[in-house]
């Protein structure tokens, strides 16, 4: 079916199995009991569907060997995103979910249509908003041709960077599932020749070049992406998803390294964005 049909949304309600253990492979047969996805994480995993599956899942855990159920769960879309998913417009974007595609009458507005399914990233949480913010500002100042989108996650920030005129954009995440989810925004929007949705650590790609490096991530993953030596190599980077207390050591550990910050926004008062300069040889 094609998305951009749907007039409702696709994952209205959601069943949603807990598991210690990853299954070794997902059954055919899933895929026609309406399967969306599985989240897999520090060996567990979240098996996603839009009908109870009970049975079938009981039987996936006695063919796996150490596979356990843990609990399984019934909610609603927007339970389990902690947010309505609705349309709204962030700068000259208007990012829409694909069931609710709104007429907006104003000049310059950019469409995106974004399919969360189940990965969070609706590009409500205040950190993506001002990531796209700084993202269009130096899109509007500077030459910026190469993005590079680190826990690219639902490919918000991928597809906003490509749709403000980046040509190239790396969008990286280590889940397979939100790889998957961003090919299909990718697709959605048709920005195939743009972006590049890869599967991989942050580490194994930051010696390639980009004039941008943007960073939605835990403060776990950023402390070390600040240490590598490719990272400081970008000309411009936005770093963001960290609260107060974290961006205080990402601040401290960026000047010490010679970065150069420019602004520090904390619109909520917990979240932090950092938007600054690196060192290019």
């Amino acid at each position: 079916m094609d998305p951009t049909s749907l007039t409702a949304n696709p994952y209205e309600q959601l069943y949603i199995y807990y598991l210690s253990g990853t299954p070794d492979a997902i059954p055919a047969g899933f895929h026609s009991l309406g399967f969306i996805g599985n989240w897999e994480e520090d060996g567990f995993s979240f098996l996603f569907f839009s009908a109870a599956v009970d049975y079938e899942v009981e039987q996936l855990v006695r063919a796996n060997e150490g596979l356990i159920l843990v609990d399984s769960y019934q909610m609603t879309c927007e339970e389990w995103h902690g947010d309505a998913i609705e349309s709204y417009t962030a700068g000259s974007l208007c990012i829409s979910p694909p069931w609710k595609i709104p007429f907006v009458n104003k000049p310059g507005i950019k469409h995106i249509l974004l399919d969360p399914g189940v990965v969070f990233g609706t590009g409500r949480h205040p950190t993506t908003e001002v990531c796209l913010y700084y993202i269009e500002h130096l899109c509007a100042t500077e030459k910026i041709e190469t993005v590079l989108d680190i826990g690219t996650g639902t490919g918000l920030l991928a597809m906003g960077a490509a749709a403000l005129g980046c040509r190239r954009v790396l969008a990286l995440d280590f889940n397979l599932l939100a790889v998957k989810t961003t090919l299909n925004n990718v697709r959605l929007n048709s920005f195939e020749e743009q972006i590049l949705p890869v599967q991989a650590r942050a580490q194994d790609y930051m010696e390639l070049g980009a004039d941008l490096v943007v960073a939605n991530i835990h403060y776990d993953v950023m402390k070390d992406l600040i240490d590598n030596p490719g990272f400081l190599a970008k000309p411009w980077f936005i770093l963001s998803g960290l609260l107060r207390s974290e961006a205080e050591k990402v601040l401290v550990g960026l000047r010490k390294r010679g970065a150069l910050v420019l602004e520090t926004t904390c619109p909520d008062g917990v979240w932090t964005t950092i938007f600054g300069k690196g060192i290019p040889g």
